[in-house]
């Protein structure tokens, strides 16, 4: 075995989170090795897939905060427009980049693409070791420094770090080696994600509609293709993913309708089960749980990946401030300054994502009735509708200086 590597911190997963967060703190001085599951570019990497990702206009400021965006922006295709309705029936909702004040309201970029350009990015951090293919065997919180075990190629290696952060998601060994208590539901559906192109211009609209099996959701992409996020009971998932390529347009021009026109072409498909898990504490000892290591949404208002990007902000900043200030970045005094931050928006964008599916999937009348006329009247009353697009842009309540635009240090 080898000598002992100490380093300030440590990151867990090597997702678009964990190199978020490296790349957030590659001028901080600080010491940080990440440690990944996957050989760097692996196609395997699940985290690296051909998934859309819609990123809220408040990650693309983060994202220009660490450098990232330039090379991302000629690939992401921006959300001008939001409509929101409700299928069937006569409530609905838009929301426009123009009404805010902002170039956009959001981007979609492949979760692949996106994946590039982190690893990209990454490999320009002298200060950044990535410690892969390997995983985590065991670690121990030992009170003034965390120590870690390592496998690579067969081989063990040792660690040490002030601070462990854990950013290996849902299914985060380090959470649950921790035991760390979780809050858990099943949705009993699915997403299945592909893209599509339609006959019309999609004009850089975003569509997000309810349905009596779960949201659909149609996102803008480059060259004039649309990402889907079709939901599905776990009933109807084999035979619709059985479906071949003509039968598959027909079934989801029905679903979404035609005012995109019809439904030309559509690309592979792939299947995800949908489910609620948020951490109870994201903070214990001198390790943090951030991303989906801390919650895991329904897709419903895409705001997965930007709640956990939200975390990276403010964790960054904290931990950049403690550093530049000669303080210990995994004393617990500093990790609850994050935990404090971060925890009101964690569980309430949770209870909210969960409180939609529930609201659209009931088939109550009154219920239907009551979720309709509410759309409506937030249509028509622009001083409801604000709160609702800074929300989707991820720019309500206290911002970090990344999600400013303002770079750490």
């Amino acid at each position: 075995m080898s000598a002992t590597a100490r380093y300030d911190m440590v990151i867990v997963g090597g997702g678009m989170v964990g190199a978020s967060l490296a790349i957030s703190l590659a001028h901080s001085g600080l010491r940080l090795a990440l440690i990944e599951a996957y050989a760097p570019g692996a196609e395997s990497q699940p985290s690296y897939d051909d998934r859309a990702i819609a990123l809220a206009y408040g990650t693309r400021r983060i994202f220009e905060a660490t450098g990232v965006w330039p090379s991302l922006a000629e690939l992401a295709e921006p959300i001008r427009d939001i409509h929101v309705s409700d299928r069937g029936h006569f409530g609905f909702t838009r929301l426009s980049a123009a009404e805010e004040g902002v170039p956009a309201l959001g981007h979609v970029v492949t979760a692949r693409e996106l994946g590039h350009v982190l690893l990209h990015q990454m490999r320009q951090d002298a200060s950044l070791e990535v410690i892969a293919p390997a995983r985590v065997i065991s670690f121990e919180d030992q009170g003034d420094q965390v120590r870690v075990e390592v496998e690579r190629d067969g081989l063990m290696r040792s660690l040490e770090c002030r601070l462990l952060v854990a950013a290996d998601g849902g299914n985060s060994s380090i959470r649950e080696q921790l035991d760390v208590p979780v809050q858990r539901w099943e949705y009993g559906q699915s997403a299945v994600v592909t893209n599509i192109t339609p006959a019309q211009p999609h004009r850089n609209v975003a569509y997000e509609r309810f349905t009596d099996s779960g949201p659909v959701a149609l996102l803008p992409m480059t060259d004039q293709r649309c990402a889907v996020v079709w939901t599905v009971r776990d009933d109807q998932l084999d035979s619709t993913l059985a479906l071949d390529d003509d039968a598959f347009l027909s079934a989801f021009q029905e679903r979404f309708g035609y005012r995109l026109g019809r439904f030309l072409r559509v690309g592979r498909r792939a299947a995800y089960p949908l489910s609620l898990l948020r951490a109870r504490k994201s903070v214990r000892g001198r390790v943090a749980v951030i991303g989906n290591a801390a919650h895991t949404l329904h897709p419903i208002a895409g705001q997965g990946f930007n709640l956990g990007i939200r975390d990276v902000a403010a964790l960054a900043e904290v931990v950049d401030s403690v550093f530049r200030a000669g303080g210990d970045i995994g004393a617990a005094e500093n990790l609850a300054v994050y935990e404090g931050w971060r925890s009101a928006e964690q569980r309430n964008v949770a209870l909210a994502t969960d409180a939609l599916a529930r609201l659209f999937s009931n088939p109550l009348v009154a219920v239907r009735l009551g979720r309709n006329l509410g759309l409506l009247a937030m249509d028509l009353l622009p001083g409801a509708k604000h709160p609702l697009a800074r929300a989707a842009m991820g720019m309500l309540g206290r911002q970090p200086r990344l999600a400013r635009g303002v770079p750490l240090g």
